[in-house]
């Protein structure tokens, strides 16, 4: 700049200015893989627009206050309240680089487990099935899934300084580490969706698994792949506009005894909350994802779901035995715009509260 006698000075930005320096020479999707959160500020249909970073750290911690006024009208329009709270990120993680992606989660600095509210986590490593889900059609491969009791406790936690401390934002350092860490195991960001959690059900853990401080302690080099500790059996389904009660009450009016069965842990059927938003939460939108309610189950391990496949209240809730009235029983109007598509998982570093799901 000029000074006032005309000559030519050389400011050197403040270090303020400097952390906003470093932020805006950051490609701006990979800001996000750190984050997982609403990291920059735009206008829907405007371009991004780097921030510094505690203006970042403001948005992240940005959350809808109406959460209970939408809860309120979604019951007075016949949906169900919620019975807990589920917030998910999937990630596209790179050919080959699945063991450091766990790796990454192994070794983050956490206190989850400590936080009010908080019931259950794992991350889950998408299997295939063999004879029911062999193929998927998108690119989602691992997802994170906590549950809490209720949205209130999920809104501190994203509120509190535990978030920050887990998403790299305790400092610019530590936030520059993190984004180059996630440069080399992600394509692109992670995109978060967020669930209320219906009809609830889940089994008290003879054992819960051992943590320090609030994450596990596992060995993680890298290089193997951790090893599953749960099995997670899911359906997702794109229901029709105006059909949301109607397919709540059906699975509502449904018999079920999963609490008996060896090896369950817990049960949720996932409303989607578009209410809550944040960077790259639209992303399954725009790539043609129209789910918006997806049935959850957790099991033990994979041998615990596949002897409930074959158990006989498998057969009576999937419809598989006699149908009391026969072909003559009129059908049901459609309730979905495309058939429901199943997706498996791994779960690990599963980590629950002494009190289940």
């Amino acid at each position: 700049r000029k000074s006032r006698a005309g000559r030519l000075e050389v400011s050197t930005p403040r270090p303020r200015q400097r952390a906003g320096a470093m932020i805006s020479m950051i490609s701006l999707p990979f800001l996000s893989v750190v984050l997982n959160a609403n990291v920059i500020g735009r206008v829907p249909g405007t371009l991004a627009r780097p921030v510094g970073l505690r203006a970042a750290q403001r948005s992240l911690m940005m959350t809808a206050t109406s959460s209970e006024v939408a809860e309120a009208q979604d019951v007075a329009g016949g949906l169900m309240p919620r019975d807990r709270y589920i917030a998910s990120n999937r990630f596209v993680v790179r050919d080959g680089a699945e063991a450091k992606f766990e790796a990454r989660w192994a070794n983050r600095k956490s206190r989850l487990a400590t936080l009010d509210g908080f019931r259950y986590f794992t991350l889950m490593r998408r299997v295939p099935v063999e004879g029911v889900a062999e193929e998927y059609e998108d690119d989602f491969s691992y997802v994170s899934f906590t549950i809490w009791e209720d949205k209130k406790a999920f809104n501190s936690w994203r509120k509190g300084d535990a978030f920050k401390e887990a998403h790299g934002g305790t400092s610019i350092g530590a936030f520059l580490g993190a984004m180059i860490s996630s440069l080399r195991v992600l394509k692109g960001p992670p995109s978060p969706v967020f669930y209320d959690g219906l009809m609830h059900l889940s089994s008290k853990p003879k054992a819960v698994p051992e943590t320090d401080g609030g994450w596990r302690v596992v060995e993680a080099d890298g290089v193997t792949k951790l090893p599953a500790e749960a099995f997670v059996a899911c359906n997702r389904f794109s229901v029709l506009p105006g059909m949301e009660a109607a397919f709540e009450k059906r699975w509502a009016d449904r018999e079920s005894k999963l609490q008996e069965l060896p090896g369950f842990v817990s049960f949720t059927m996932l409303r989607r909350d578009f209410g809550t938003k944040m960077h790259g939460s639209d992303k399954g939108d725009r790539s043609g994802d129209t789910t918006n309610y997806m049935s959850a189950t957790i099991w033990e391990n994979k041998e615990a779901f596949l002897n409930w496949r074959k158990s006989q209240q498998f057969g009576q809730v999937h419809g598989s035995g006699s149908k009391p009235g026969g072909d003559s029983a009129p059908k049901p109007p459609p309730m979905w715009a495309t058939p429901p598509k199943p997706v498996f998982y791994e779960g690990v570093l599963v980590i629950s509260s002494p009190e289940g799901a």
